[in-house]
């Protein structure tokens, strides 16, 4: 298998002639020296001669060969009616007897967009499968809102603390503070959907599909399908985020502005008002993974026409972001620059802050590779193409055997088989698999068509098909082989999923 395809054949390997490709260690196969190559031409549908007759000692079909799918029929001892083995072929030509790898690929991951809200969470490197991912909250805009677990953790602390706080403020509250420290962290992090729904709407307004948000550990995540198709729609898909924790802080002064101070309301939304401007102005910092970070990549895009470059300048920017949150943050708590009072260096506060600023940081990091990795994915996924990837077929009726249509196959240069009908129409794909478990002494009395799967619909798939289309296209109908034909209706060769993913891994491997 091989990825590059420059001269948009199929492969194909074995005759002298034929296309020979290079293919990474593991595709089945064997290898001419020379590695020449000849002009692609449509697959000859022509019907194909009938089954050769038995061998002169035995006229009749042996039976232990009556049911052509049984993998598990063997020679017995003592047997005189065993047909002759298959004449042994050169090892340079092609060969489609070798055992693959893996008879069903992993699906390869979906490259997803993700904004971060609530604290910078980080993009992930792939979206969980299922369905899930927490706990189903429901589906405004028809989006699911999933509650992970390590939310529960942080609005436990979230209560602790700011409960701790009610106490210094509020004395009279006693053990109710802890309830209204409770629905300060639900409040706050409804505030934290309220931002990831920016995302959201904007997002479906461009028509992009998101898959779900997420609220988790240190703010949310909003997992949107596809990239921005402009830099002017990435900033606005970023900066929607933070302007309305903007305006939600707006809101909550106004509210805090309309009641008593020193109350419990007015306690409550002072908080409020101090976390929104917190989550807006963390999130407009200028590195990915966070809103700020996309913001900058869109400026880059649009001034160098590359989205890549925008992206690596954000991702960089976001590392030594991270290490400045590591470093720069204990030393702002200790000497009380953000607001509270300087502390000497040491005790549980010093560790407390050490640890966070170390999450914070770790958080940055690695949202900033992900997005550098899910970066260089989209750079190198229109390098997928169906026509590239396919390897060339030879068509065979049902009823030929399988040892004759590995015969024509390897003197094609062919790697693949497609079942026709006698007009010369493709029915079925003669899978890899089935080939492998069929003993060689076997195959003159196997006809293909027992090793054979049906066309689907889905199984149809055009040749021109390339990139994220390609493995959209697959995705959606998981098969090992699938027919590649022209447009109009040739048939060009198959294609192998288990191709696909070798050459979405080693793309991934590259650098750009």
């Amino acid at each position: 298998m091989d990825e590059s395809g420059g001269s948009g054949r199929p492969q194909s390997e074995g005759a002298e002639g034929s296309l020979r490709p290079k293919e990474p260690q593991g595709v089945p196969g064997a290898h001419d020296a020379d590695g020449s190559q000849e002009s692609a031409r449509p697959v000859d549908t022509a019907r194909e001669p009938a089954r050769p007759a038995g061998p002169p000692d035995e006229p009749q079909r042996p039976a232990d060969a009556a049911d052509p799918a049984d993998e598990s029929a063997q020679p017995r001892p003592g047997d005189t009616g065993t047909p002759p083995a298959e004449p042994p072929k050169s090892e340079s030509r092609a060969s489609l007897t070798k055992a693959p790898r893996e008879e069903t690929p992993a699906e390869p991951p979906r490259a997803r967009a993700a904004h971060s809200g609530g604290k910078g969470a980080p993009v992930p490197p792939k979206a969980q499968k299922g369905p899930g991912g927490g706990l189903l909250m429901g589906k405004p805009f028809g989006v699911p809102v999933y509650v992970a677990p390590s939310w529960f953790i942080v609005a436990a602390l979230i209560t602790w603390v700011f409960g701790n706080q009610l106490d210094r403020v509020l004395p009279e509250l006693g053990g109710a503070r802890y309830l209204v420290s409770l629905f300060f962290a639900v409040a706050f992090y409804a505030s934290v959907l309220v931002h990831e729904l920016a995302h959201t709407v904007a997002a479906l307004r461009f028509k992009l599909p998101v898959r779900r948000i997420q609220l988790q550990f240190f703010g949310g995540v909003s997992e949107i399908e596809k990239e921005s198709e402009t830099p002017g729609r990435e900033f606005v898909l970023a900066f929607v985020g933070p302007l309305l924790s903007l305006v939600l802080a707006g809101v909550f002064y106004a509210g805090m502005r309309a009641v008593e101070p020193g109350t419990v309301p007015g306690v409550l939304l002072a908080g409020l008002m101090i976390s929104n401007l917190i989550v807006a102005a963390f999130n407009l910092l200028p590195g990915l993974p966070l809103d700020g970070g996309r913001m900058l990549r869109a400026v880059v895009w649009k001034i160098t026409g590359k989205p890549m470059s925008g992206t690596v300048a954000a991702a960089w920017v976001g590392r030594a972001l991270a290490i400045s949150v590591l470093i720069g943050l204990p030393l702002l708590n200790q000497s009380g620059a953000l607001g509270g009072e300087s502390q000497e260096i040491g005790g549980m506060d010093t560790v407390t802050d050490a640890l966070l600023a170390a999450i914070l940081a770790a958080i940055i990091w690695t949202g900033a590779g992900n997005s550098l990795r899910m970066a260089r994915l989209r750079e190198h996924l229109p390098e997928l193409r169906a026509r590239t990837l396919t390897r060339r077929a030879v068509p065979v009726e049902s009823d030929t055997p399988l040892s004759e249509a590995l015969r024509r196959a390897n003197d094609a240069g062919a790697r693949a088989l497609v079942v026709v009908d006698t007009d010369g129409d493709p029915m079925a794909l003669v899978r890899e698999a089935a080939i492998v478990s069929v003993p060689q002494h076997r195959r003159p009395w196997v006809g293909v068509g027992g090793l054979a799967q049906d066309i689907t619909e889905g199984m149809r798939i055009s040749a021109e098909l390339a990139g994220e289309e390609l493995l959209d296209t697959l995705r959606a109908t998981p098969a090992t082989e699938y027919l590649v034909v022209e447009e109009s209706g040739e048939i060009y060769g198959v294609l192998s999923a288990a191709d696909v993913e070798r050459a979405f891994v080693k793309a991934m491997a590259r650098p750009s």
